[in-house]
């Protein structure tokens, strides 16, 4: 493919101008209070990774032809159906395939102006490595999910708690990457089809106090002109599934640029987890289809037998992965890799 010649300032001055020409039409819908209407059920399923992949490390932005080729590939690639039970891929080891085809919503495409990333900033299109204490907080999650000891060593999209895709921040996922958002004068409600779960933020310049954390962090809104923009913190505890920190603030922007599509953009600011700061952006697509109930729960069958399966291999000398107890060392593992 031949290498596209574009630069991280003129997208970013593309993206300024593009979304401040969206924001002053007077065409796009408004509430009878007069805010901007960001009501409707979206998709935010996309073929493009939240991390560009490293075979396209020197492609910020493809062509359309570029594009289709990449997203056939990556379409073939990710097919459940095609994977060799043996053999494994698409990240799935030997012996190990989860729901075939059918069950999977990832997406087709890539966004419609063919970056090769969701994140934008760092330039690079990747999440930031993990600095120490981030490191350090892996380590020991990897470590409490390798012996699962109990439900609370497992994520809490085992437990059916929450899920990694469904915010905050959203982060396309494998399948339900739907969200209805509904909006009053005094709170909007952003409702994930993904493990269902219904954020009702207030719109409030103050955050309550840090005694009182949440699953899904302490959240406020405010309008930046016609942007929504939501502010979280006070997450429940210190490292919850994205490898975030009780310290982190996510602020999230979103932007309707036409009848059928939201702009969302996020940045994610943890100094525990991360050096620096970063950022990505998607659009959320109006789709007619309502949200269905995922009827997912803590302490489901799936639980049960994760946990019975480790006790298992432990009874045979191995660990949860079929491997000898003595054979595994705790890994350095990075946010990028494995939380989103």
């Amino acid at each position: 493919m031949t290498k596209t010649l574009t630069t991280t300032a003129v997208f970013s001055l593309f993206l300024t101008t593009s979304l401040g020409l969206f924001a002053q039409s007077s065409t796009l819908p408004r509430t009878a209070y007069g805010a901007p209407d960001l009501q409707g059920t979206y998709t935010y399923r996309t073929l493009t990774p939240l991390n560009r992949p490293v075979e396209l490390a020197d492609f910020e932005v493809l062509t359309a032809e570029q594009a289709r080729e990449w997203a056939a590939f990556e379409n073939r690639r990710q097919n459940r159906d095609l994977i060799i039970d043996s053999v494994g891929g698409a990240g799935y080891p030997p012996g190990v395939i989860s729901y075939n085809e059918f069950w999977y919503e990832r997406g087709r495409d890539t966004v419609a102006d063919y970056r090769t990333s969701l994140v934008y900033d760092p330039p690079n299109g990747r999440v930031p490595s993990l600095n120490a204490m981030g490191r350090d907080r892996a380590r020991a999650r990897s470590e409490a999910q390798r012996l699962s000891l109990g439900p609370e060593a497992r994520t809490l999209a085992d437990r059916c708690i929450r899920s990694n895709g469904a915010g905050p921040p959203l982060v396309p996922g494998s399948y339900n990457n739907n969200v209805q958002i509904v909006q009053t004068p005094d709170h909007v409600m952003i409702l994930s089809e993904m493990v269902h779960r219904a954020r009702i933020i207030p719109f409030a310049g103050t955050h309550q106090t840090r005694n009182i954390r949440r699953w899904d962090g302490d959240s406020i809104a405010r309008w930046d002109g016609d942007t929504l923009v939501i502010e979280t913190r006070n997450f429940f505890y210190d490292d919850n599934p994205r490898g975030l920190s009780r310290d982190a603030v996510i602020e999230e922007r979103i932007t309707r640029l036409d009848g059928q599509t939201l702009d969302y953009d996020f940045t994610v600011t943890d100094p525990r987890t991360w050096d620096q700061s970063w950022s990505a952006r998607f659009p959320l697509r109006h789709i007619e289809d309502p949200i269905y109930e995922y009827a997912c729960h803590e302490g489901n069958h799936g639980l049960t037998g994760i946990l019975a399966g480790w006790r298992r291999y432990e009874a045979m000398g191995m660990n949860g992965d079929g491997t000898p107890l003595d054979s595994r060392t705790t890994e350095t593992l990075t946010a990028s890799d494995e939380d989103f």
